[in-house]
């Protein structure tokens, strides 16, 4: 797989929320993603920064576009030094949650996008990668 753009941003207050999102509607539309998958890449990238920063106590982010043979697509990775998901499986669970919300975050951004990966150890930290694919 080749990476063909990258950058890097910070996630360290509500601000950087907002300048995840449009960065990351921006480079969809460059990426001349439909609307529908604009909004999904954007609603995933927006749970996965909130996670970032409420769970994770803050992180980065690395927005890349990919190709692997023909398709190309938008790479995303989420990644804090916060105190790790002790249970992946039970997290990724239709309406868990570990902070009085919904329940629709790491499962709800992993339907909205094509490849969903999560690492994450207990005291060293968590990184989610999503891609989603033209």
């Amino acid at each position: 797989m080749n990476i063909l753009r990258s950058e890097s941003m910070p996630i360290r207050s509500s601000q950087d929320l907002v300048l995840v999102r449009q960065a990351v509607r921006s480079w969809s539309a460059e990426l001349k993603f439909s609307l529908v998958e604009q909004t999904k890449m954007v609603t995933a990238a927006s749970e996965l920064a909130r996670n970032t920063l409420d769970y994770g106590g803050g992180g980065n982010v690395t927005l890349q576009v990919v190709q692997d043979g023909i398709r190309r697509g938008l790479r995303l990775s989420f990644e804090d030094q916060g105190p790790g998901i002790p249970d992946v499986e039970l997290a990724l669970r239709d309406g868990y949650t570990s902070g009085g919300g919904m329940g629709l975050g790491l499962g709800g951004s992993k339907r909205l996008v094509n490849d969903f990966e999560i690492f994450s150890k207990v005291g060293e930290g968590t990184r989610v990668t999503v891609t989603r694919w033209k």
